[in-house]
């Protein structure tokens, strides 16, 4: 069965996931395909008191419209029930920083619906570039066609663009088809 690669941008508030620490406020994910016309776009209210001005600043949103979001649950529920109805077989999550967008996904399900449907794993489009061009200071972001604006969305999309034209130009196999040439 076809496990397909969602990529995922998160902007937060802060460095670190939990009710006792950060919040993430908006997240955005595509399904990587040729279209790239399967996105998801998730608004989520603070879970907590505190926030750090120049880390919220970076998604473009203030405080006070961060508190008109949606409940975190009723958030990570649509994207859930989202992620059920646009793919089959376990979805692989996908970043250009998993450690950072992973952290707090995988968090954020884990801790609202005691599950992550992407599992335990994460791969990240950065050190995957370096691999496949053998080279560990290059940077795939010229690939992107999409601005990266810090909208999530925009963001997942550039940088699935980014990981599509690696797949194509590097001959990179098993992303669409588990294991077979395409």
């Amino acid at each position: 069965m076809k496990k397909p690669y969602i990529m995922v941008d998160v902007e937060s508030d802060g460095p670190i996931p939990g009710t006792d620490d950060y919040s993430m406020i908006c997240f955005g994910a595509v399904i990587v395909d040729e279209a790239l016309d399967k996105t998801f776009y998730g608004q989520l209210k603070p879970i907590s008191p505190k926030w750090i001005p120049e880390a919220l600043a970076v998604s473009g949103l203030t405080r006070e419209q961060t508190f008109t979001f949606p409940d975190a649950l009723k958030t990570m529920q649509e994207f859930d029930q989202w992620l059920s109805q646009k793919t089959q077989g376990r979805p692989m999550f996908i970043s250009d920083n998993n450690g950072y967008d992973f952290g707090w996904i995988s968090w954020y399900f884990h801790h609202f619906l005691g599950k992550n449907p992407f599992g335990h794993y994460s791969t990240n489009l950065g050190s995957l570039y370096k691999g496949v061009v053998k080279n560990v200071r290059l940077n795939f972001e010229h690939l992107r066609q999409t601005v990266h604006d810090h909208n999530p969305v925009n963001d997942a999309k550039g940088n699935a663009e980014a990981f599509l034209r690696i797949i194509r130009e590097q001959g990179l196999k098993g992303v669409f088809d588990n294991g077979q040439e395409r």
